[in-house]
């Protein structure tokens, strides 16, 4: 059967991924049939009613779903679709009390005209009560304008669309989870939307263990308690997990929204320094790692150990001390996303997904490329664009041992990391931000004080 997915018009290239996702988690099969990003409507094809309902029990981008009556160019191109592929089905809901409804994307209808249009359908002949409120069912017409049409007044729409009201999503969680409303949060937390779709790209589900190796306040694990898994995370600093008190806490945040009995350990810890053994235990990882641009990306451990061994030992005496801060290295930001991927190639069980988040300049020539292991498989690219830089969402899938390519692998093994001491040295991002993404001509003709005015 065809359905008609209405989504919300914002973050168009995460859309269809994170259906295609839910899909997948939920064992549907799910085929596309029509899908613009210009549009909030798509078609998909899904093999029952239940399927319809489960997408919507977890989609944070669509906003409703709907049984796919008919589509057209014009009305009378779909008055003819509904009558070729539904006429079977009018009966069934001949004495139901109903409702007629109007979605309209950019452009507008006078109330005579929308009574006109609705009153076009009378050939379906439905006999029941015509309520507004709480009907037995409800029937919309969708129609997508063309971009300014009220100001062009123009005079019809570009595509219309009929379907029969299935299911709401959840989009309303991102209310829920609004950062506005939760108790901790710093400035690097990432927003309720975001991170509840991170956590359906990633396939967070009942029963699964997730791990952010980036935890701050925690706004992943909670988006992935939400939806049933047992949230792990690490800091580099132990003080984003205490925080201020038990409430302005990490555990404090799961506690305000009922999700305590889904918190794992939080623990402090780098990437290059975790007490997380090599071991396939993992179902997911979800991150956003720090861009290293309000200052350089930093490890654990000291830069000379010979000449500053004596801040190791005393590290070791002081650790546990609730004020101790441990010493910290200068670290690579292409070493860093080398590193994500192969703690998720030793981590993540056979087809579990790592979604991180990672920065690149806008600029071709300035871009950041994905990042490859032979063992992940790219899932998705999506993709959120601010002014000269954008933000990606990159989401992969651990392939079994048996789909690895062996000799991509131990080409990957060889590869000797570049070296370099200062921040910028360490990180092509950090220098293009601070740059303001011009090229390197244009930045020695640029005044001192012409860095974007721009937060990552």
């Amino acid at each position: 059967m065809e359905y008609l997915i209405r989504f919300s018009q914002s973050h168009e290239t995460f859309r269809l991924p994170e259906i295609q996702a839910l899909a997948e988690l939920g064992g549907i099969d799910l085929k596309v049939l029509y899908y613009d990003p210009e549009s909030p409507y798509c078609i998909v094809q899904l093999p029952a009613e239940e399927a319809a309902r489960f997408l919507m029990s977890r989609s944070i981008l669509a906003q409703s779903i709907h049984e796919h009556w008919g589509t057209g160019d014009n009305y009378e191109e779909l008055h003819e679709d509904v009558k070729r592929r539904t006429s079977h089905l009018w009966s069934k809901y001949m004495q139901c009390s109903f409702k007629f409804s109007l979605d309209i994307f950019q452009g507008t209808r006078s109330n005579t005209n929308r009574r006109e249009i609705m009153n076009s359908f009378a050939y379906l002949a439905f006999a029941g009560e015509i309520k507004m409120t709480n009907p037995d069912e409800e029937f919309i017409i969708f129609e997508h304008w063309d971009f300014q049409a009220v100001t062009r007044k123009l005079p019809a729409p570009l595509k219309v669309h009929f379907g029969r009201f299935i299911a709401k999503s959840v989009r309303d969680l991102i209310m829920t989870f609004d950062l506005k409303k939760r108790g901790y949060i710093s400035t690097t937390s990432m927003d309720s939307e975001l991170a509840l779709i991170s956590a359906n790209m990633a396939l967070a589900g009942p029963g699964k263990v997730f791990y952010d190796p980036f935890v701050g306040t925690g706004s992943f694990p909670v988006a992935c308690a939400k939806f049933g898994a047992l949230a792990l995370g690490s800091d580099i600093d132990g003080r984003s997990i205490r925080g201020e008190s038990e409430k302005k806490s990490l555990k404090g945040n799961f506690k305000q929204y009922g999700l305590e009995h889904l918190m794992g350990e939080m623990f402090a810890s780098d990437l290059t320094h975790t007490p997380i053994r090599k071991a396939r235990i993992l179902d997911g990882i979800i991150c956003d790692p720090p861009y290293g641009v309000r200052e350089g990306l930093k490890v654990l451990g000291v830069r000379d150990p010979i000449k500053y061994g004596y801040v190791i030992e005393k590290g070791k005496e002081f650790y546990k001390n609730d004020d101790f801060v441990p010493p910290k290295k200068p670290y690579s930001f292409n070493a860093m996303l080398d590193d994500i991927l192969q703690f998720a190639t030793d981590r993540l069980v056979d087809n579990g997904r790592l979604s991180f988040w990672m920065p690149t300049a806008n600029d071709a020539d300035q871009a950041i490329d994905v990042p490859t292991h032979p063992c992940m498989a790219i899932v998705s690219v999506c993709v959120q664009v601010f002014n000269k830089w954008s933000r990606r969402l990159i989401t992969y899938r651990r392939l079994p041992d048996s789909e690895i390519d062996t000799d991509a692998l131990a080409q990957r093994q060889e590869r000797v990391q570049a070296n370099g001491v200062t921040a910028d040295e360490l990180n092509d991002f950090r220098r293009h931000y601070f740059n303001a993404f011009r090229t390197d001509s244009a930045v020695d003709q640029a005044p001192d004080d012409a860095t974007p005015k721009i937060s990552a």
